[in-house]
């Protein structure tokens, strides 16, 4: 067997300004920090032909000199058979730049307490030849269904998250709630903190504090059917629970919402799934390469079996 050569690998454009231990992560996916630092701090990783620096920021066309890293130093990260047949399942848009998924009920976003298989994991089965694995730019509860943006470069990564900072990102969320909201339609801000009384939800407080933030969501009544309702609500900041306490807080808790439906002796309506009704419907934002992306996700097994049970109708 031929044993593993030096190699030397261009940096490409989408890597420039990225600094040499990132880079190298992307090249080694699942080898130890430590294995880096040795190979970097001992000159076996040179750029341009010199000695180079953790922390050294690479260049577009720059060459790096990569020695041979063994099986042993550099074991496969851990991949789930089917994660990537079950990820083009989700696709509901794709280019150049990004990826959107209509991310299904019960899937995490991300990893957690407890949690084996979610999104950002099953995302290893889409790391490139080159050691680039596709990026989060925002997050969905466990529970939520609906559009999720994935960016399949650094550079758009970066463009991505700063219009999600920069509230340049309009989402659109459909909701089926118990009660109907007075009036049908507007605005509510409050400040969002930790509840103090269970650290794993949020609540409502009256007054600014060290840990609270400001939520803003706006809300429009698409349609009724006996006691409940169901809901555009778009996000104007994105906060924690932020649509789930709001509508929790107005009298109309979300269906299915385990942490923040506060109505006691209350059955829901036979053919309805007991699981949160919150579907991340419509997302409209500036695309990397230029122009407006739009994209909306069709409702998620459960909530449209739900709508049609009740024979709602969100275009009437």
């Amino acid at each position: 067997m031929e044993a593993p050569r030096v190699s030397h690998v261009e940096v490409g454009e989408d890597d420039g300004g990225m600094r040499l231990d990132r880079w190298l992560r992307q090249q080694f996916p699942g080898v130890p920090f430590g294995v880096l630092s040795r190979i970097v701090r001992t000159g076996q990783v040179r750029v341009d032909g010199a000695r180079a620096k953790l922390e050294t920021r690479l260049e577009p066309g720059q060459s790096v000199r990569l020695p041979p890293v063994t099986v042993a130093d550099a074991p496969a990260p851990p991949r789930a058979e089917g994660d990537a047949a079950a990820l083009e399942a989700m696709v509901i848009h794709r280019d150049s730049a990004l990826v959107v998924l209509n991310k299904p009920y019960g899937l995490a976003v991300q990893g957690g307490s407890g949690l084996t298989r979610h999104i950002d994991g099953m995302l290893e089965a889409w790391r490139d030849r080159n050691g680039r694995k596709p990026r989060l730019v925002h997050r969905l509860d466990r529970e939520t269904t609906g559009v999720l943006v994935v960016a399949l470069k650094r550079s758009a990564a970066a463009f991505l998250a700063e219009q999600f900072r920069g509230r340049d990102a309009h989402k659109d969320y459909w909701a089926l709630t118990r009660g109907h909201p007075s009036p049908e339609e507007g605005k509510i801000s409050t400040w969002l903190a930790r509840d103090p009384h269970d650290g794993e939800k949020m609540a409502v407080v009256r007054t600014k504090t060290k840990d609270a933030q400001r939520a803003i969501t706006t809300w429009e009544t698409l349609d009724r059917a006996g006691q409940l309702s169901l809901l555009r609500l778009s996000p104007i900041t994105g906060r924690t629970h932020q649509l789930r306490v709001h509508c929790a807080h107005m009298g109309v808790p979300i269906i299915g919402d385990t942490k923040y439906f506060n109505v006691e002796n209350w059955a829901l309506p036979g053919g309805i799934q007991n699981r949160l009704h919150l579907h991340a419907r419509h997302i409209s934002l500036p695309h990397p390469d230029g122009g407006t992306l739009e994209v909306t996700a069709p409702l998620s097994p459960h909530f449209q079996q739900s709508l049609s049970v009740l024979g709602l109708d969100p275009d009437g």
